[in-house]
């Protein structure tokens, strides 16, 4: 069977095995038993950036079957990698599951964001248990859907947040729920990133480039007339001629359309959008809030109840709904739960975006590190200077003793959060990995992305790139997933990030 009918009988099939399989619980495509010493077949999709060292660690713990990156270059790379022999390499994911589907124990899912939901729904409903970098998704209703579809397959889970295995923030977690800090009253964190290119205005397509090289050799023209000096040659037809034949070498290596998958299509851009730059896009990514803030929210949102906002509210310098705004802030508010009173959470991206320094002196903070966190209690404040509260203080309270698993060591967090699901694999227990998607994942994403809508609808930045004012309040309905004031929003599209269209060929429900 050629590799191009299994793929359109997996697309055609995928819906029905998922309802005939998953009815009543859990079944094990692979109909068989594995023993103890017996390694867990392993699939990879993206092995570059950190794909490259997710796969490695899966690696270590699996035996790795196929690999699948849209460049071929770094695919090819990969699979000369010990532990990477023998795995089949392909481009588009459909194609690996259709012909690997039913030998496959564990995915490792480390693509740009957009990929994430339609991979991880893809590989959970045949069954596999999923290792999914963060975050989770690109959209709030794909972070739900992931979470539903784990519950029902009863498939084993895990993001990618590594700072979940290290045992500094397990035991913040516990010092904090048990009542440290006192009354819990505000919540910050923030970030030095982006350190990618995002802010409005990006996009390059040939016709662009062709107008911007015409343009420069006009003015080229008038300079040197007006200055009766030598009209310099046309530069502009070889320029063009020049940036088609680079594209094309490109896509000799990058499978565009696979790249693109379930996005609105677009024009490939040389160093635009492959790689690692798609996170500035919001087709593609999340922004820094998107990236960092899984790591950072860890504790306080298992800690503080962080779930469900009741509204958002944001600042930024500006975006033209096509790339995230180079820097913004944000305002969460929490309702009142029977643990503690309502609380807002506020979040800086930018390095030097920081919360007012008057925040930190009542606490005695005076270097403030370039990311981090604070959690403010009535007693007290825990303060965190690193990305993944591996580093924490306790300021105004000391230390209580407190009770906490602490993650089995393999050797880092990274490694440690990767074995967690191995661990749960084998066991048949999705909760033995703590950011499986169901209790942490799913709803973490959920939270952080609400923030996005914020920033969507607070397009409107200062003069110079500054800061502008405050953009329109959305109010949210977190267990319907609807802004419940959407018809007062003059900000267009704000629901159209709830739940994204997929293109053809790609299933969500």
């Amino acid at each position: 069977m050629s590799r191009q009918t299994s793929r359109r009988e997996f697309l055609q099939n995928t819906s029905a095995i998922g309802a005939a399989l998953f009815v009543g619980g859990a079944v094990d495509l692979r109909g068989q038993e594995r023993s103890a010493n017996e390694k867990l077949n392993v699939v990879s999709f993206g092995v570059g950036g950190k794909g490259g060292s997710d796969s490695s660690h899966a690696a270590e713990f699996g035996n790795v079957i196929a690999i699948c990156d849209v460049d071929r270059n770094t695919l090819d790379g990969k699979a000369k990698s010990k532990g990477f022999e023998n795995a089949e390499k392909f481009t588009d994911y459909r194609e690996l599951f259709a012909k690997h589907g039913k030998k496959i124990d564990i995915a490792t899912i480390s693509t740009p964001d957009h990929m994430h939901g339609p991979i991880t729904l893809a590989a959970m409903r045949l069954g596999i248990s999923c290792y999914t970098q963060k975050p989770l998704t690109r959209t709030i209703y794909e972070a739900r859907k992931l979470a539903e579809v784990a519950k029902e397959t009863g498939v084993c889970t895990q993001m990618g947040n590594q700072g979940t295995a290290l045992d500094s923030s397990r035991e913040a977690i516990a010092q904090i729920q048990s009542g440290v800090l006192g009354t819990l009253k505000e919540v910050f964190a923030w970030s030095n990133r982006p350190v990618w290119a995002q802010g409005p205005g990006r996009r390059m397509t040939i016709e662009k480039f062709a107008a911007q090289a015409m343009a420069e050799d006009a003015a080229n023209e008038k300079r040197a007339k007006e200055k009766k000096e030598k009209v310099p040659e046309k530069e502009a037809e070889k320029l063009i001629a020049k940036k088609v034949q680079e594209i094309a070498k490109s896509l000799e290596r990058v499978d565009w359309k696979a790249w693109l998958g379930v996005a609105p299509p677009r024009e490939y851009w040389p160093g635009l959008y492959h790689t690692f730059q798609h996170r500035g896009w919001w087709d593609f990514g999340t922004g820094a809030l998107g990236d960092m803030a899984c790591h950072q929210l860890t504790v306080p949102f298992a800690s503080c109840g962080l779930r469900d906002p009741i509204s958002v509210v944001a600042k930024s310098t500006g975006h033209d709904f096509d790339s995230f705004p180079a820097s913004s802030i944000i305002k969460f508010e929490f309702p009142e739960t029977p643990e503690r009173p309502a609380i807002p959470f506020w979040w800086y991206d930018r390095k030097g975006n920081k919360p007012p320094m008057e925040v930190f002196a009542k606490h005695g903070i005076t270097n403030v590190s370039d990311s981090g966190v604070l959690i403010v209690g009535e007693k007290g404040a825990f303060y965190s200077s690193d990305d993944y509260c591996g580093v924490y203080t306790l300021k105004g309270v000391d230390k209580v003793k407190v009770d906490f698993e602490k993650a089995e060591n393999k050797g880092n967090n990274d490694l440690n959060n990767m074995y967690e699901l191995f661990r749960a694999k084998r066991a048949n227990d999705p909760k033995i990995a703590k950011s499986n998607f169901i209790d942490r994942a799913g709803p973490l994403t959920e939270t952080i992305l609400l923030g996005n809508l914020a920033v969507w609808a607070a397009a409107t930045g200062g003069a110079g790139g500054e800061m502008g004012d405050w953009g329109e309040k959305v109010e949210w309905d977190a267990k319907n997933l609807k802004v419940t004031n959407l018809a007062a929003l003059k900000t267009p599209k704000v629901a159209d990030l709830i739940k994204p269209v997929y293109a053809e060929g790609h299933k969500l429900d």
